[in-house]
C-alpha cells in the first residue's frame, strides 16, 4: 500500500510535513518527471523555469496553496521551482506527448445513492499514467479534513473531504491548450477539496481560466454528480441521469466537443467510455464489487479500462493503471488498489484515520 502521510497546521507547516515525511518519494517524483520531460525534448532546467512562471498565478488564485508548495520544498530540501514544476506538470508537459500514440488515460464513474447498493454515493476511477510513477505515490491526509491519493510533492489529485465531496481527474486535450496561463489543474483539485458540494464546486469554477484541458468528475454525499469539463475556452458542466455518470478522456458536452484535439490520438477513450456505460447499465444498482468489476475490465487488451503496460513501448510512454480508487463519500472511506487493479486487492483508508472494515 502507498504510505499515508499525515499533515496538520498552517499551510506552510502542512507542506513542510508533506515534504519531510515523503522526502524520498518527492525525489522519485522529480527524477521521473525529469526523464519524462527529457523524453519530450524539454530539459529539466526549462521545466523548472516554466514551473516558476506559475508562481504568481497560484499565489493570486490561493495564497495558502502557494505557501503549502513552499513548505513542501522546505521539508523535502528541494528548490521551490522544482515543486512548482511538479504541480504544473500538466500545463507544461508538451502537448506532443499527450498526442503520441494512445496516451489517453483514466476512466472514472460516479454512482448516485439511488443506484448504489451501499445507499451512499460512490466515486471511482482508474488512474492511468507512467508506471514508474507508482513508486512516487502517497496518500496525503489532513485528518477529518481531506484525503487524497497524489504524487509526492503535488498538492492533490483523486480525493474526498469531510463534507462528503470528492473529485476524480481525466486529462482532456483541446486545440486551444497551452496558449494562456491559468489555474493549474492539480492546484485546482486541492482547492476543490475545500468545497462542500457539487453546487459549490460549479460556482467556484465558473469564472476561472485554465491553461490545459481536464475533466473533473465530482460528486457529493447528497447524490449530486457532474463532470466539469475545463479548457482555455471555458468550463462546461456535464450531468448524468441521476444514477451513474462516466467519463474518460474526451469532451462529452456538445459545444466543448468542437474544442477536442483529433480523437485519432486517443484511440481508447471512446471504447472505454462505451464499456464503462455498459457496465453501468448492466444492473439497476451497484455495490463495491460491481465497481471493482468495471475497474478491472480487460476486455480490450492493452487499451482496456484496466490497463497493463505495453512492453513494446519506451518506459516513458508505457501507460498503465498505476492505481485504482473507489470512494464512499458519506463514510469518508477510500478503497485503494495500489497497482493494476487485476493484480491488487482494494484496501480501505479512512479520512478519520481509524481502521475500517473492508
Amino acid at each position: 500500500m502507498f504510505p499515508v502521510i499525515e499533515v496538520a497546521g498552517a499551510p506552510f507547516e502542512r507542506g513542510r510535513l508533506h515534504g519531510a515525511r515523503a522526502r524520498d518519494r518527492v525525489g522519485r517524483s522529480l527524477a521521473n518527471y525529469a526523464r519524462l520531460f527529457a523524453f519530450c525534448g524539454l530539459s529539466w532546467d526549462e521545466a523548472r523555469r516554466r514551473g516558476a512562471g506559475y508562481r504568481d498565478v497560484i499565489g493570486t488564485f490561493d495564497a495558502a496553496l502557494l505557501e503549502e508548495i513552499e513548505g513542501i520544498a522546505r521539508g523535502s530540501e528541494r528548490r521551490v521551482d522544482e515543486i512548482l514544476a511538479l504541480n504544473v506538470r500538466t500545463e507544461i508537459l508538451p502537448s506532443s506527448y499527450l498526442q503520441g500514440g494512445d496516451r489517453g488515460e483514466c476512466t472514472a464513474i460516479a454512482v448516485c445513492p439511488r443506484a448504489s447498493l451501499t445507499g451512499g454515493t460512490l466515486l471511482a476511477q482508474n488512474w492511468d499514467w507512467v508506471g514508474a510513477q507508482r513508486e512516487a505515490l502517497i496518500l496525503l491526509r489532513a485528518r477529518d479534513e481531506y484525503l487524497t491519493l497524489t504524487e509526492a510533492g503535488m498538492l492533490a489529485k483523486i480525493g474526498l473531504n469531510a463534507a462528503g465531496f470528492g473529485v476524480c481527474l481525466n486529462i482532456l486535450s483541446s486545440i486551444h491548450d497551452r496558449r494562456q496561463q491559468g489555474v493549474p489543474v492539480h492546484v485546482l483539485l486541492r482547492a476543490l477539496l475545500k468545497r462542500g458540494s457539487v453546487r459549490d464546486a460549479i460556482e467556484f469554477t465558473d469564472r476561472l481560466s485554465f491553461t490545459a484541458s481536464s475533466g473533473v468528475l465530482c460528486a457529493d454525499r447528497a447524490g449530486d454528480a457532474v463532470s466539469l469539463e475545463l479548457s482555455p475556452k471555458g468550463r462546461r458542466v456535464v450531468r448524468g441521469d441521476g444514477t451513474t455518470l462516466c467519463h474518460t478522456n474526451h469532451f462529452i458536452d456538445a459545444e466543448a466537443s468542437a474544442w477536442q484535439s483529433p480523437l485519432a490520438d486517443y484511440l481508447s477513450t471512446v471504447p472505454r467510455l462505451e464499456c464503462a456505460r455498459r457496465h453501468a447499465g448492466a444492473r439497476p444498482k451497484h455495490g463495491l464489487d460491481d465497481v471493482k468489476a468495471l475497474l478491472r475490465d480487460e476486455s480490450d487488451g492493452l487499451v482496456s479500462i484496466c490497463r497493463r503496460p505495453n512492453p513494446a513501448l519506451p518506459e516513458e510512454a508505457r501507460i498503465e493503471s498505476v492505481a485504482s480508487v473507489i470512494m464512499e463519500l458519506a463514510r469518508g472511506v477510500m478503497h485503494v488498489a495500489p497497482d493494476v487493479p487485476t493484480l491488487a486487492e482494494y484496501r480501505p483508508v479512512a479520512l478519520a484515520g481509524e481502521p475500517v472494515a473492508a
